[in-house]
């Protein structure tokens, strides 16, 4: 009987000390020093899956506004949709200088409870739309939303995570925002246009009301001297106990850290700071950044993918294709999550590039002799091409940009210029959006795809030469 009470407890034993090994481990977002991070980035990026959710949307949705089928009892022309596609990006625009200009003086938790509203003003102007000045003000709040988010998120997440966890935390913006895609696309080809919203709309009710229960960043609190509300709030984040007294030292090493770099900043931020030759670096980094990530067609293909597939010659269903890029682009997502921290963000960026680059050539070969022979035969080869291309891309040059965008900077710029540059990324969104479906009408898609893949290659090559590892960088570095 002892025998077998002594082999239970041992049996017991060992399922408990594997998983208590695991849940200490630094590097696991379970872990309990990182249990918080995690839940709080998952409960912010509500908001990010939400516009996701928003755009996977509108995709099938406006190719159906240009047929007999449209919902809508007023007519939409090729041209209004390309305006209804694109001002997502002026939207964006408009989130990101209002973000910019107030997270750093209200702070970050506000910011993330205004982003619910112009989210649901969409939801409410796509519902009762009796013009298509709805669906243009409508999607002009979409992109607020959206651009909102991708000014305060990353800098929210980047305060409240460990060092060792934020590429894989920050990464979770654009999982986030393509599992909104894929549900979007899903919602949108399996309902009828005025089914969706009045459903949709309790994901931006619940995002405002969870708002409630997390705290305000460290950072930010002890820039505003609230030291005592920053404790707490660094004990939360780090899911901390009180006693702790290495927890206490810290706290102390951030709140010193965090006003000395306050202090040099107050003494010395002047035009300087900008003129550096890291800083000069950090804009050519990132301006190849953003042309990788926008003129590769990446988030192009993901707005306009019913009519890049309706170009293509498939064979296969239209709307089956949407989902399963829609999945792939979350796959891709999730590769990022798991291998930006553990091999760096260097070498998923010049994978990703250059596959891009590869599968933009062939997908724009492809359609250029699908034109002139049949090639019926291998109609799936569009599918399979862009596949690999969607994850490609959300492995690297869509998944790490937050990231690297905000690790590049020196400190004393770090917030002017990643601000900057959020906002050069929505206004080229805009211009994207704008002129590929007029490319796709005057050039062709062959042509489109293969400027797309040349402008792709010369990002591999910067990459290749000039971009540096940033993973394991201090926030605090110059």
């Amino acid at each position: 009987m002892n025998l077998i009470q002594s082999g239970e407890s041992i049996s017991t034993m060992t399922i408990k000390l594997p998983l208590a090994s695991v849940f200490d481990n630094p590097n696991c977002l379970l872990g309990r020093r990182n249990r918080h991070q995690f839940l709080v980035t998952l409960l912010v990026n509500i908001a990010t899956f939400s516009h996701g959710l928003g755009v996977g949307w509108m995709s099938p949705v406006m190719r159906d506004l240009q047929t007999d089928e449209s919902p809508l009892n007023f007519p939409v022309l090729v041209s209004q949709v390309s305006w209804i596609g694109s001002l997502v990006g002026i939207g964006s625009v408009l989130g990101n200088l209002l973000a910019g200009f107030l997270q750093d003086r209200i702070g970050r938790k506000l910011i993330l409870f205004f982003i619910a509203i112009p989210y649901t003003i969409f939801w409410f102007l796509v519902y009762f739309a009796q013009s298509v000045e709805f669906l243009y003000i409508g999607r002009l709040m979409a992109g607020m939303t959206g651009g909102a988010c991708y000014v305060v998120l990353p800098t929210f997440i980047s305060e409240i995570a460990d060092t060792k966890v934020r590429g894989r935390l920050g990464s979770i913006i654009l999982l986030s925002v393509n599992m909104g895609v894929l549900a979007g696309y899903i919602v949108s080809t399996s309902s009828d246009y005025y089914t969706s919203p009045p459903f949709i709309i309790v994901l931006p009710v619940s995002y405002f009301i969870c708002n409630f229960f997390i705290p305000e960043t460290p950072h930010h609190l002890i820039r505003k001297g609230k030291v005592d509300a920053a404790k707490r709030s660094f004990m939360f984040y780090k899911n901390i106990r009180r006693e702790d007294i290495k927890a206490e030292s810290e706290f102390e090493d951030l709140k010193y850290l965090v006003l000395k770099d306050q202090t040099e900043k107050d003494k010395s931020f002047d035009y300087k700071d900008f003129i550096t030759k890291p800083a000069f670096k950090a804009y050519a980094s990132a301006g190849v950044l953003l042309i990788c990530n926008q003129f590769s067609a990446s988030f192009c293909v993901t707005t306009y993918l019913s009519d890049v597939f309706a170009a293509s010659y498939t064979t296969l269903n239209l709307g089956m294709c949407t989902i399963i890029i829609g999945v792939l682009q979350i796959v891709g997502n999730y590769v990022t999550t798991l291998l930006c921290d553990k091999y760096g963000r260097r070498i998923l960026m010049l994978t990703s590039s250059s596959g891009a680059s590869i599968c933009l050539l062939a997908f724009g070969t492809f359609t250029y002799f699908a034109k002139s022979y049949d090639l019926s035969v291998v109609g799936w080869l569009p599918l399979v091409i862009l596949s690999f291309f969607v994850f490609l891309c959300n492995i690297g040059m869509v998944g790490c940009l937050f990231v690297v965008l905000v690790e590049i900077f020196p400190a004393k710029i770090r917030s002017v210029g990643v601000s900057t540059f959020v906002v050069i990324l929505s206004s080229t969104v805009f211009l994207t959006l704008k002129i590929f479906p007029i490319c796709m009408a005057i050039w062709g898609i062959s042509v489109t795809m293969w400027c797309c893949s040349g402008s792709t290659f010369f990002c591999f090559l910067y990459f290749c030469f000039f971009l540096e590892e940033t993973k394991g960088k201090s926030l605090l570095e110059a």
